[in-house]
């Protein structure tokens, strides 16, 4: 059988954006609280019964919280543009070499009602 387990963290933080729809809004700096939910998939080891232990995967994700939450994200060095697609890819990147199951990424904000998903093909 094959299991899926996820863990989920928010940040806060500033931007801008180069575009043309909405385009004085997103130039201006501003906010927004974003949500990421990473998910890990396998099959549950046999002597432990987990697919990865979870606590690993907090203190991962911790280290990916402390370099965006409350930062500017246009000078989040290898992020690329501040889109919802760069940070799936930007988390992807960072929680990868440690897990090699990383199934999925995906990144929200409930504000906007928008959200992207980075999932292994």
């Amino acid at each position: 059988m094959r299991h899926e387990i996820s863990q989920r963290f928010f940040f806060d933080a500033a931007h801008t954006l180069k575009r043309t729809i909405e385009a004085e809004g997103s130039r201006r700096i501003h906010g927004h609280t974003y949500h990421c939910e990473v998910t890990l998939s396998g099959t549950p080891d046999a002597a432990t019964g987990m697919v990865s232990d979870l606590g690993e995967l907090r203190a991962a994700l911790q280290v990916v919280r402390d370099q965006l939450d409350h930062h500017y994200l246009d000078e989040v060095a290898q992020l690329g543009a501040p889109t919802l697609e760069n940070l799936c890819t930007f988390i992807w990147s960072a929680v990868a070499p440690q897990f090699k199951n990383l199934s999925a990424v995906r990144v929200w904000r409930d504000g906007m009602g928008d959200g992207c998903t980075l999932r292994r093909d």
